[in-house]
């Protein structure tokens, strides 16, 4: 089963689950983010249902995901059914790019960030709210025991037991932000800020700079 396959089944639970496992706070770790995009158009990447849609505060949005069916459930005017590493926008047309816990499920970040990197005008930012483990092998053990154990029941409870399990395991995916985004080859982006949110900081947040 593919990512959008995935994401296609649970579109209408897929909000309320990720409520309940973040005990509400995952609208304040997305405001945060939003709180480091320039002012302009801003392109919402991996919108899924439109999460964020209530934290932009009246900026421009377009929102992109490859899900058909969850940006049929996403209430942001103007939307997009496309992949991030092929964005179908011209060079420079946006100030900002905001993508919340969707880097996991990129076929390819490098390919993404080089796309993000094209349709930003010089100056302006991508930022990047995601989850991962925590730093510290006692705080990476504790988090992998709990995921191991909460998001199977979750996905259970919810009538999604094969996708929690995935996202269990695409926990351990890709490194630590701090390496991630560092060098990936991409011109012209730059890591200005990399910070830690949530219990044990397995939520992260990045900015990438135009230069």
């Amino acid at each position: 089963m593919s990512n959008r396959d995935i994401f296609a089944r649970i579109a209408r639970r897929y909000d309320l689950i990720n409520k309940f496992l973040s005990l509400g706070r995952d609208q304040a770790w997305r405001r945060e983010g939003v709180a480091h995009l320039p002012s302009g158009r801003v392109l919402d990447l991996g919108s899924g249902t439109g999460a964020a849609a209530a934290v932009f505060a009246g900026r421009q949005v377009v929102a992109l995901d490859p899900s058909a069916q969850m940006l049929g459930l996403n209430p942001i005017p103007w939307r997009v059914a496309a992949y991030g590493e092929r964005l179908p926008f011209a060079t420079g047309s946006f100030e900002g790019v905001f993508s919340a816990f969707v880097v996991r499920n990129l076929t390819s970040l490098p390919e993404t960030l080089r796309e993000v990197g094209r349709v930003l005008r010089p100056g302006g930012a991508a930022v990047f709210v995601d989850l991962g483990r925590p730093r510290g092998r006692l705080a990476r053990g504790l988090h992998r025991l709990g995921t191991l154990l909460v998001l199977p029941l979750v996905g259970l409870l919810f009538g999604a037991l094969r996708e929690y399990w995935y996202l269990h395991k695409s926990l351990d995916k890709l490194p630590p932000p701090e390496m991630l985004y560092s060098d990936k080859g991409v011109s012209h982006l730059e890591v200005e800020k990399v910070w830690r949110m949530g219990p044990l900081g397995f939520v992260y947040g990045v900015v990438l700079r135009k230069v």
